[in-house]
């Protein structure tokens, strides 16, 4: 089973490039309340990146054991869930 993400107090400085509008809304997100710095939020969307790809790998292992057992899933079968 997958460990949560568990926030560390050891930090390493990091240098990046981002588009302008995204780092005008992560001031604006700051500014708002959403965050109590540009860091942590930044923190934040990392870990929830994190986690989304952790989920999709395992969704995908899971789709991939499924139609080795049942076979590929359809188009159809798929419209018929929704």
């Amino acid at each position: 089973m997958d460990q949560p993400l568990i926030m560390s107090t050891n930090k390493q400085r990091l240098t990046i490039t981002v588009d302008s509008h995204l780092v005008n809304a992560v001031h604006l997100a700051v500014e708002a309340g959403f965050a109590d710095s540009v860091d942590s939020w930044i923190n934040e969307a990392i870990e929830r990146k994190v986690d989304d790809e952790r989920k999709l790998t395992h969704l995908a292992s899971a789709i991939a054991d499924f139609e080795a057992e049942h076979g590929e899933i359809t188009a159809e079968e798929i419209a018929a869930q929704r």
